[in-house]
């Protein structure tokens, strides 16, 4: 494929600056059961090439669904003619510094192939943990899917740039929703769709999968006659799977250049961080390490270059509370003077780049579990998210969870149901008093982070240990 791509960036005849073709080819399967029965079986293949055009301190871009060289062609003349239009109405030019030639292959890590397991025996595995999440009569639907993603990319530019990447993806979910009269509760495994991972079946039909199965089938009977969360200002401990929402929210999209430039703000909305905030403002505690980190085996959005060929590396975003960078492209960067990180990605072949999460992690402490619940005299611990709402400028927030408990004299004691909270985001990050040891670091991921028009539905991943937050308004669904 690199060979034909260079190939046809030879037959270009316009004068251009710097020209890019992103090639794609992805094959898909979905599989989903509900109450132990097929509801959908689901294989497709999707391909497509991205031709990205700089003129004039301009981009311009054009798409086809094709690997046919006079098609890509035209999409070249078109994304040719797109950027010579919008030279008239620049707002900043770039140059080719933007995009410097890179060499390089990448592969997610992956022990038992994404091909190992036929359609039968991935719904016998589904039908299973449908089987077993019943428990009980009380318990009224069950569910239980998987997917998986075997992506290819190759990147090619006028300026010698060659780059293969190769993605196995996996995305798993499960629960269970339980009633009795007017209660209604629901129990999953970490909220939907929070393992998703680069790997094969070992990142799902691990040791402890059936244990967890039966653990979340008496979750959701437990919730039916659990006590309302209490409403009060409190001490919380969030596990790392809750943890994951509130980074992506309240961390990620704040920090994205192009928000913060007002790009996004007609849909997806702004960001209360200003470009002077980046290394002064006093993001969080100093317990707060967040890096921006491409690299980590089996994380959901980990990849050696992103879409335009910047290569990933390991960054801090936040370092001891204190704002450093931000997430932005190299595009971003030049127009802000802001450092920022290897994150122009695109959804598919179909969408140009732009500044995107990737996984964003919460970088461990040093305490144990033990020791963080055993000095809370009173509080409240919440797992997997159910809800959530944030205001446009990323600030006000209220977050609910599926799962709760009690923390009474260093103990976690009975389950809470309908637990919620809320705050603002420099006001919560600053109340974050204890972090857990690299023992209670997880990692997950969502497949489904929206922004762009058109939008742009991408992969993301975020890793975080578990966290002690004091003076937090908690309440249940009545308050």
């Amino acid at each position: 494929m690199i060979s034909n791509l260079h190939q046809i960036l030879s037959t270009l005849d316009f004068p251009a600056d710097w020209v890019g073709l992103r090639a794609l080819r992805e094959s898909s399967t979905y599989r989903e059961l509900r109450d132990g029965l097929p509801e959908v079986n689901h294989r497709s293949v999707d391909a497509g090439v991205m031709v990205e055009v700089m003129v004039q301190g301009q981009l311009g871009y054009g798409a086809v669904n094709s690997f046919d060289p006079a098609r890509i062609r035209e999409a070249a003349q078109q994304a040719y003619a797109q950027a010579n239009a919008a030279s008239q109405w620049a707002i900043h030019a770039i140059t080719p510094s933007v995009r410097p030639k890179v060499v390089g292959h990448y592969a997610s890590p992956l022990v038992k192939p994404l091909n190992a397991l036929s359609p039968g025996e991935i719904n016998e595995i589904l039908a299973r943990i449908c089987k077993l999440l019943k428990q009980s009569d009380a318990i009224v639907r069950t569910s239980a899917l998987a997917t998986t993603q075997e992506i290819d990319t190759w990147f090619v530019s006028s300026n010698g740039s060659e780059v293969h990447q190769q993605f196995s993806l996996i995305e798993t979910y499960y629960g269970a929703i339980a009633q009795e009269g007017a209660q209604v509760q629901k129990r999953s495994n970490n909220g939907m769709l929070a393992h998703c991972y680069q790997g094969g079946w070992e990142m799902f039909l691990d040791d402890t999968l059936w244990q967890r199965v039966e653990q979340i089938g008496a979750q959701t009977l437990a919730l039916l006659t659990a006590e309302e969360c209490p409403t009060e200002r409190t001490t919380l401990v969030l596990a790392p799977d809750q943890m994951m929402l509130q980074i992506h929210e309240s961390v990620g999209h704040p920090l994205e250049l192009d928000r913060i430039l007002g790009d996004e703000r007609n849909y997806a909305g702004g960001s209360f961080v200003t470009l002077a905030d980046f290394g002064n403002l006093s993001y969080g505690s100093e317990l707060m390490n967040i890096t921006f980190n491409p690299t980590v085996a089996g994380e959901f959005a980990s990849y050696g270059f992103d879409d335009i060929g910047n290569p990933a590396t390991r960054e801090y975003l936040i370092k001891d509370g204190v704002l450093q960078r931000g997430l932005g492209s190299l595009e971003s960067q030049t127009r802000t003077n802001v450092p920022g990180v290897a994150c122009a990605r695109a959804s598919s072949w179909n969408r140009p780049p732009i500044d995107r999460m990737a996984n964003l992690n919460l970088e461990p402490g040093t305490e144990p579990a033990a020791a963080i619940i055993g000095d809370i005299e009173h509080g409240v611990y919440m797992e997997a998210n159910r809800s959530w709402s944030i205001d446009d400028q990323r600030y006000k927030f209220q977050f609910g969870c599926e799962y709760a408990q009690r923390i009474e004299n260093g103990t976690l004691t009975k389950p809470l149901r309908n637990p919620n909270y809320r705050g603002t985001t420099p006001e919560f990050w600053h109340s974050l008093v204890r972090i857990g040891a690299a023992d209670t670091w997880e990692m997950y991921g969502t497949p489904y982070c929206g922004k762009g028009e058109p939008n742009q539905a991408i992969r993301v991943g975020h890793g975080s240990p578990l966290c002690a937050f004091d003076g937090i308004e908690v309440f249940g669904g009545g308050a």
